[in-house]
């Protein structure tokens, strides 16, 4: 792995993950020192963050995480729904017990996260779930397309998961995911996944007041 992509492969977790909050000051030399690297594979990271919307270069003013546009939130959920019911109608029609096995692991392991109260761990169960899906889909490059397509819902989603009782109704949405998919119903599995995913933006208000400065329309 190049300098360059070990730069851009941290940087964009911690940003994406909310390490790195939206405003934060982006400064190379300093990241130059922390990854023991020259300047330049630094730069080259930051100006691909830079491209996908991550990061926010101001001429004479500085380099910052940039803040969620609000107004690509809703667009980017009706791709990433369309494509999530086309996986869960793959996955029923080929769902097997040891499929059921499989999501209910990792659906135990968010229930853990849930008990420690550890977010970030929920959030990555969560993208592990999904992605056990499109795997048991038979399509699971579906799942790299949603993740591109994402990105911002998924910054937004972690400031949602403070919201109480946010991290059990998701676990329990999973959980019908998985039930309806173990009935051999697509049509109940479809159900189900729609309405997971209708209630992601429902929150965005509540998310919006409390952390205004994090958001831009």
């Amino acid at each position: 792995m190049t300098a360059s992509r070990r730069v851009y492969l941290s940087l964009r977790e911690r940003i994406v993950e909310m390490e790195l909050l939206p405003g934060t000051r982006i400064v190379e030399k300093d990241l130059a020192e922390e990854f023991g690297t020259s300047r330049t594979p630094v730069h080259e990271a930051v100006q691909r963050l830079a491209e996908e919307g991550l990061i926010d270069v101001q001429a004479r003013v500085g380099t910052f995480v940039s803040r969620i546009p609000l107004n690509t939130l809703e667009e980017a959920m009706l791709v990433r729904g369309a494509l999530e019911v086309a996986i869960i109608e793959k996955a029923a029609e080929r769902m097997t017990p040891e499929g059921i096995q499989k999501l209910n692991v990792v659906l135990e392991r968010q229930a853990q996260c849930v008990r420690e109260s550890n977010r970030r761990g929920f959030f990555r169960t969560d993208e592990a779930f999904h992605a056990t899906l499109a795997e048991l889909s038979g399509y699971p490059g579906v799942w790299q397309i949603i993740l591109e397509v994402k990105t911002q819902i998924d910054r937004y989603r972690l400031l949602t998961l403070p919201l109480e009782g946010r991290m059990t109704e998701v676990l329990a949405e999973h959980r019908a995911v998985i039930d309806a998919l173990a009935s051999n119903n697509p049509k109940r599995a479809v159900r189900a996944m729609r309405e997971h995913l209708d209630h992601v933006l429902p929150v965005l208000e509540i998310t919006r007041r409390l952390r205004p400065e994090y958001f831009t329309v």
